[in-house]
């Protein structure tokens, strides 16, 4: 009942930049933490930023100074700006969300998009 879509990635030269969008649809009451994750081959998945309701961020080493996240609530969207992209940062991205969901009951759930591909090659 809830779906998140990722939109934005692309290949990019050193250097470049990319702005990765992730919109959440479906019953959604609201959502709590959202975030980037990104798998490179041969890596293991690794949290990129994540961002809480309340607009605190967090950022592994390797981005900091260089990528920027940012949400609208109103729009149930989180966005990844990411500037003076490496050629390690290449990767499928994938979008998550905390999102409770009321029915019958209250449940807060774990949502994952299907990723979207960003390439950093001259």
């Amino acid at each position: 009942q809830v779906q998140l879509v990722e939109s934005g990635g692309g290949l990019v030269q050193p250097g470049g930049s990319l702005r990765l969008s992730c919109a959440a649809s479906g019953s959604i009451f609201s959502i709590n933490d959202m975030g980037w994750y990104r798998q490179a081959p041969g890596k293991q998945r690794e949290l990129v930023a994540r961002i809480t309701r309340g607009h605190n961020t967090n950022y592994t080493d390797s981005v900091k100074g260089r990528f920027t996240i940012s949400r609208d609530n109103a729009k149930n969207t989180v966005y990844l700006q990411m500037n003076s992209l490496k050629p390690e940062d290449t990767a499928v991205y994938h979008c998550n969300a905390q999102v409770l969901v009321v029915t019958a009951a209250v449940r807060l759930l774990d949502y994952w998009g299907q990723g979207t591909q960003v390439t950093v090659s001259a």
